[in-house]
């Protein structure tokens, strides 16, 4: 049996269980163009009181969180 009828039996059965196929599209984190977009981003929030706020408030959260390390 083929590599595309095993899939396609397999999306058969799937379907047969009530279930569809959904596609969805991700930024591709490998891309020179993405890391510097995260770049550039960061940067932005360095010196942003809100992003302080938000990132103290997250690490108290992770502190009271038994396990956490």
């Amino acid at each position: 049996m083929s590599t595309t009828d095993k899939v396609r039996q397999h999306r058969k059965r799937l379907r047969e269980q009530g279930l569809r196929p959904f596609q969805i599209w991700v930024p591709d984190t490998r891309s020179p163009a993405f890391a510097a977009k995260v770049r550039k981003q960061v940067r932005r929030l360095q010196d942003d009181a809100a992003e302080r706020d938000i990132l103290d408030f997250t690490d108290k959260a992770a502190q009271s969180t038994e396990g956490w390390q």
